[in-house]
């Protein structure tokens, strides 16, 4: 997943250390820069601008299996787990932080995810072989709150009369004298 697990502006997370070599002779390196279980991520709250998280996503594998070493595995209570660390990264997120959320729908539909999470991502995009793979991105979950605003929500006043968009919010925005239509 990741083109450089060396980068000094990264934090790499997992709740284990682990080395394996795979019956084909390949090795899996399991090493974070940070071991914590993530519904109790050990960061301060609004830390980053950017979290991915990548969670087991299946729940029927055996524990000593190479699937389940290589990706985790979901244990039963996995829907409020899941729910828990979804909390987690958000808190973590800055105000007008992003996350992205990576999800594969072997065992578990992304729509059952959505669900269980109780937030829609903005948009995903399918992956994979079979594009059982979901990449979602989620803004922080701000109770319809835009923190670019002034106060937070756009007044009347910072709206144009004509156009109804926001009055100076781009030196290139301009109302072309318009009403909004009816």
């Amino acid at each position: 997943m990741w083109f450089d697990k060396e980068r000094n502006d990264v934090v790499y997370g997992d709740k284990r250390i682990e080395s394996h070599t795979l019956c084909d002779g390949r090795k899996l390196e399991i090493h974070p820069d940070v071991i914590y279980d993530f519904t109790a991520i050990p960061f301060r709250d609004n830390s980053f601008d950017l979290v991915v998280f990548d969670p087991p996503h299946m729940h029927t594998l055996g524990v000593n299996s190479w699937m389940a070493k290589k990706y985790g595995v979901l244990f039963p209570g996995w829907e409020e787990q899941l729910k828990e660390a979804f909390a987690e990264c958000s808190r973590v997120l800055k105000p007008t932080g992003t996350l992205i959320f990576k999800w594969n729908e072997t065992d578990i539909s992304t729509n059952r995810i959505i669900d269980v999470l109780g937030h829609k991502p903005l948009f995903g995009h399918p992956s994979g072989k079979h594009s059982k793979t979901i990449w979602m991105t989620f803004a922080k979950p701000n109770n319809g709150i835009n923190p670019t605003l002034k106060g937070g929500r756009a007044e009347e006043s910072d709206l144009c009369e004509h156009c109804g968009n926001l009055k100076d919010t781009h030196p290139r925005t301009k109302c072309w004298g318009e009403p909004p239509a009816a």
